[in-house]
């Protein structure tokens, strides 16, 4: 049994469940159902037991289940290794979202110390082909993963540069009105910078010699500097003094962390992931999401919980029983969703199983172990 695992799972006015409740052991869970049962919805409940938004990206408001409206909660028992914590988090009607851990208020940070999880959703398939702003939080996710006060400095650095956007907006020229802003942005963006490059560093690592049906990646951080030597905080304070007046004529920050990107190479091949085909950019990003798995296991000494959402797109039959192969042997709890049962045929006794199905708008969820 996984070692990191939730073994109970509460569900009220969450999306689409009105009211649920699971009993679970370690194993990975599949869970099968026609599109638009409400399949998502509970990955994205177990999402939230880490800090963030969730693998959705919503809002509180968005989350509460329609029409009533009455705000939402989940509850979770997440053992670790021989410890049980009791998990709680809610928003009611136009509040923040709320945190416990074992019945004590929590920041999302604090979650993240307990609860580490990596996910994979449809939306990341094409990663590689859009824009930066997916591969930063792709990559930014990742290094949440080792290190959740990556989330802290991540807020203290919008924060700043928002301020000092609305600066460059309005035509202020006044320095002094910049220095601490830029101050606070560089101390924050290089933690950022760093925070990043450590991540990078440790998925090569759990890639280097993992025996794998799915192909290695090679990572490289660019833009904000990120393939040179990285700047101190001195240093990029000063280049953001020296940017003002190209930020002023732009209207906001051109330089900084935020416009960060990642380049990936198909290793085997030296082909960039970008012009691989469908496929092989599918087996990329579940082999770098295998790698941030094993990493987090030698640091935690507990695989992450893993979500994937119809993860069975795109790979046929031989790498799907790869991947169930390869979580079995990780012993992680994998939570895994698909259109039928017969794509979870593979993993036979050694997962459980869910079916849910919708009627009238509200879902229901029945174990078919």
């Amino acid at each position: 049994m996984a070692e990191l695992a939730l073994h109970e799972l509460t569900l009220s006015h969450f999306r689409s469940h009105k009211a649920a409740r699971l009993e679970l052991d370690g194993r990975p869970v599949a869970i099968f159902g026609p599109n638009g049962a409400g399949k998502t919805n509970i990955l994205e409940a177990v999402s939230l037991f880490s800090p963030g938004r969730g693998l959705r990206r919503a809002a509180a408001d968005e989350i509460a289940r329609r029409p009533e409206a009455l705000g939402w909660k989940i509850t979770g028992i997440l053992r670790l290794l021989h410890r049980s914590h009791e998990l709680a988090t809610w928003a009611e009607p136009g509040a923040a979202r709320q945190v416990t851990i074992d019945s004590k208020a929590a920041t999302q940070t604090a979650l993240g110390r307990i609860a580490r999880m990596v996910w994979l959703v449809p939306s990341m398939d094409r990663l590689w082909i859009e824009g930066a702003d997916g591969r930063r939080r792709f990559l930014d996710r990742i290094t949440l993963s080792f290190e959740p006060v990556h989330a802290e400095n991540a807020l203290k650095y919008e924060k700043a540069m928002r301020e000092r956007n609305r600066l460059l907006k309005d035509h202020v020229r006044d320095p002094h009105w910049y220095a601490a802003l830029e101050s606070q942005m560089a101390e924050a963006g290089c933690a950022l910078q760093a925070s990043r490059r450590v991540a990078l560093a440790r998925l090569a690592g759990a890639q280097a010699g993992a025996e794998t049906a799915f192909p290695a990646a090679d990572l490289m951080l660019t833009g904000a500097e990120g393939s040179e030597t990285p700047p101190g905080a001195a240093e990029f304070a000063r280049a953001l003094a020296d940017n003002r007046q190209q930020d002023l004529y732009a209207g906001r920050t051109l330089i900084g962390p935020h416009r960060a990107d990642i380049d990936a190479v198909y290793s085997a091949k030296g082909v960039a992931a970008r012009q691989c085909s469908t496929g092989e950019q599918k087996a990329l990003l579940i082999s770098l999401i295998l790698s941030n798995a094993r990493a987090l296991a030698q640091d935690f000494g507990a695989p992450p919980v893993l979500l994937l959402d119809e993860v069975a797109a795109h790979l046929d039959a031989t790498r799907r029983a790869a991947l169930y192969h390869e979580i079995c042997a990780l012993g992680a709890q994998a939570w895994m969703t698909g259109t039928g049962a017969e794509l979870f045929r593979d993993l036979g006794g050694k997962a459980q199983r869910l079916e849910v199905t919708e009627a009238a708008g509200v879902s229901a969820i029945a174990k078919r172990d």
